[in-house]
């Protein structure tokens, strides 16, 4: 397919990990240039990536001649501005999630992106793995029958008990639903389609909580964020999914992804994983695994981007696009403000539904 793709990484924290091990195997990218706000950290990655580099800005990394493409890895607070930067320097960008922390944000990166005829994509990109796309490909194939409903449960205890810095995570921009929502509704939008009304409740039980690891385990900090959201969700196909996000719950035996429909039913792995064993259960029948037919397996971080540039390669959309990635923020702000107001609200954007991932 010609040249890969050349990309230049801005952030080299604990995710950068996960990207490198899937880059390193990929012929359609290749890392050139690190970037980060700590030298030393941007000098270790690049130092695992033959002919890679590290630079000392993001304005140094965006000019560089041998950079094509922006991976995004810093924290969500500066998506936007580092997408926008890049786009303003000629570079296509591919991002974590979330796309951006508000609308406003969102609808200036893909504005800036249209405007320069270049690419942008967003995380999560574990939904084009085996486990959602076998998933979809069952679907689609009408093995359920017509999809009626959908249960998405991402319950547990919080993650100050394990993350030694857990603050940001009960700030506005985080809590359950921004933190884990991209990966489910993402699934869920390959699953069933687009959504277009929410109606939701949300709660916060305790105003403070106690980081339970690291060096300042004991340590107490306010929480700013409701910490348990659930919420329906009606898709343009008429599906309703019923949505459960928390940090308030000990213990579950919950399903993460059911879907229902008129012939049968489908449980549908951790969205948060590449890969996954789908079980259907036919009408009359019992419970059967189904070999995998779609997605990539063994499959990791950056599999959104090999597909980006590929499909630049190929002339066609990619699928982890930054249109899906806006309409997965809309719907999860919708919902917040749904819950807030105590009211069925539309979700104004719509996305096209992602061309299935074959294997």
């Amino acid at each position: 397919m010609g040249k890969p793709l050349r990309i230049g990484m801005v952030g080299a924290g604990a995710i950068s990990g996960a990207y490198l091990d899937t880059l390193e195997k990929l012929d359609d990218v290749r890392l050139t240039v690190v970037t980060d706000l700590d030298p030393g950290r941007a000098a270790a990655v690049a130092g695992r990536v033959p002919g890679a580099r590290a630079t000392g800005t993001l304005t140094e990394l965006v000019a560089a001649p041998d950079v094509d493409a922006v991976l995004d890895l810093t924290v969500p607070a500066a998506h936007a501005e580092v997408a926008l930067t890049a786009l303003a320097a000629g570079k296509h960008v591919y991002g974590e999630k979330p796309l951006a922390t508000t609308r406003a944000d969102a609808d200036r990166v893909l504005a800036a992106a249209a405007a320069s005829g270049l690419r942008v994509g967003c995380a999560p990109d574990t939904v084009l793995g085996s486990g959602t796309q076998t998933a979809r490909a069952a679907v689609d194939a009408g093995l359920i029958g017509t999809p009626v409903a959908a249960t998405a449960f991402m319950t547990t205890p919080g993650h100050e008990r394990w993350h030694p810095g857990p603050e940001f995570y009960y700030r506005p921009g985080g809590g359950p639903l921004l933190d884990m929502g991209p990966y489910y509704v993402s699934a869920l939008v390959h699953l069933l389609g687009p959504v277009i009304e929410v109606t939701g409740a949300a709660s916060r039980p305790r105003a403070e909580r106690e980081i339970g690891s690291g060096p300042r385990a004991g340590e107490r900090f306010a929480v700013e964020v409701d910490t348990h959201v659930t919420g329906v969700l009606r898709h343009a196909s008429g599906a309703l999914t019923t949505l459960v996000m928390s940090f308030d719950v000990q213990a579950t035996r919950l399903p993460h992804i059911e879907v229902h429909g008129t012939a049968g039913s489908l449980s549908v792995p951790d969205p948060n994983q590449f890969d996954g064993p789908v079980e259907l259960h036919r009408s009359g029948g019992g419970w059967e695994r189904l070999p995998v037919s779609a997605g990539t397996s063994g499959a990791g971080r950056g599999l959104g981007l090999a597909d980006l540039a590929r499909a630049l390669a190929e002339g066609r959309p990619h699928r982890a696009s930054a249109e899906l990635a806006r309409h997965v923020l809309d719907v999860m702000l919708t919902l917040l403000d749904a819950a807030r107001q105590g009211l069925a609200l539309p979700v104004a954007s719509a996305c096209v539904r992602p061309e299935p991932m074959l294997p």
